[in-house]
């Protein structure tokens, strides 16, 4: 049996965070991280697009709990204690340069997850922190007081034991035979699949500000909007996405939504369309974009309108107008199914959110347990904000271990 003091099953963000300053903090533990996979912080590696989003520049905790839809309650308090600026302090004084995008996202300068890695993996070995790959758990349980982990090949024991394995149904699975009760997860960042003529031939659109409804619901968000191959994504869609997880699996991702392209009402839109008649009659329809609209995406709209290539202004009738408004403000579209938002998979659920003291992180249950991380019923919308949970949750464990 291998003893050490405190024990990290899962080898990601969270894993590695909260052993680098558990290390930093009480000197002399035995520290170790056990890693089912060949591989360490595979997810890092892939995160923003493999540039490894870092936080976002939100700077104010009762702003920042904002952007999650299952925790928001909760993190109030630990935001208070470690947070963005925290974050980018941390890994900056660590040798990895920040940059913060007009967007609000943070990346490493070298826009590459490797040097998010490449930390890790030096303040881990500086430390002394055994980083065991392929030792899957298939047990953990207390033993006089003490925690005995189980892998395929060995078996560990220890004083503490965190758990941060992210979405891993297995762990889930073992801790609820320990007696947590665990939110059943289901996807929730995740773009729409959506066929239909008006976006079939325009991928790689951008419409930049758009409100999108889903409707029979309350959900509605705002912001850009992508045409992809197979639907829609961007931030409109991914906020509906994390905000309406639990909503739309009950309607097994088959619903209408509806978008305004414009952020405009609709009488303003015929308003606007009305004066364009008057003031460029003798141009044609399709090559006059307004509301700044991409081109492109101005002539499938009009096209679906019942209004030809050929159309002059001047030759709009009533009934046109109003369809092309409509197609503005009020367009309808068919989702029938979702698709994996980039290769980031982030999903709600994990263990009860009541279960778990959010001062130091520990199960309420369970003596000497602790969480960090999506293993806990937290998510986030995208931009940073998954990672950021990630780093609050393991620097408090890391800070109240032993208090």
């Amino acid at each position: 049996m291998k003893q050490y003091d405190v024990i990290i099953v899962g080898g990601g963000a969270a894993g590695f965070f909260s052993a680098i300053n558990i290390a930093e903090t009480y000197q002399d533990l035995k520290i170790a991280i056990l890693e089912r996979g060949k591989d360490v912080l595979s997810k890092v590696k892939i995160s923003g697009g493999g540039r490894c989003n870092v936080t976002h520049a939100e700077f104010i905790p009762k702003e920042l709990i904002l952007n999650y839809p299952r925790g928001k309650k909760e993190l109030l308090g630990p935001f208070h204690t470690f947070m963005t600026g925290d974050t980018m302090q941390w890994f900056e004084q660590r040798g990895v340069e920040l940059k913060i995008e007009e967007d609000g996202r943070i990346f490493p300068v070298s826009d590459s997850s490797q040097s998010i890695i490449d930390c890790f993996l030096y303040e881990a070995k500086k430390h002394n922190v055994d980083v065991l790959t392929n030792q899957s758990v298939n047990d953990f349980t207390q033993v006089e007081g003490n925690w005995q982990v189980t892998t395929k090949t060995d078996v560990f024991n220890c004083e503490k034991l965190i758990i941060a394995t992210g979405s891993n149904p297995k762990i889930w699975n073992y801790l609820e035979q320990l007696g947590h009760h665990v939110i059943a997860p289901v996807p929730s960042l995740f773009t729409f699949n959506i066929k239909d003529q008006r976006i079939n031939d325009i991928p790689g659109v951008v419409a930049q500000h758009v409100t999108v409804k889903v409707l029979d619901t309350n959900l509605e968000s705002s912001g850009p909007l992508l045409i992809t191959h197979w639907g829609m994504s961007a931030p409109s869609i991914l906020k509906l996405s994390a905000f309406g997880a639990l909503e739309l699996a009950k309607l097994n991702y088959k619903f209408q939504i509806e978008i305004n392209f414009i952020n405009q009402n609709y009488d303003i839109a015929i308003s606007q369309l009305k004066q364009s008649k008057q003031n460029s009659p003798k141009k044609q329809v399709v090559n006059q974009a307004l509301f700044n609209l991409p081109k492109r995406l101005w002539k499938t709209l009009v096209l679906a309108a019942s209004i030809y290539e050929d159309t002059k202004w001047a030759d709009l009738n009533k009934q046109q107008l109003e369809q092309l408004g409509l197609q503005l403000t009020k367009a309808v579209f068919d989702v029938s199914g979702k698709s994996t938002f980039k290769e980031e998979f982030v999903t709600a659920g994990g263990i009860d959110l009541k279960e778990v003291n959010f001062k130091d992180y520990q199960s309420k249950q369970l003596v000497n347990l602790y969480f960090a991380g999506e293993v806990i019923n937290v998510d986030a919308i995208t931009g940073g904000f998954n990672f950021q949970n990630a780093w609050t949750g393991a620097y408090i464990v890391s800070q109240n271990l032993y208090n």
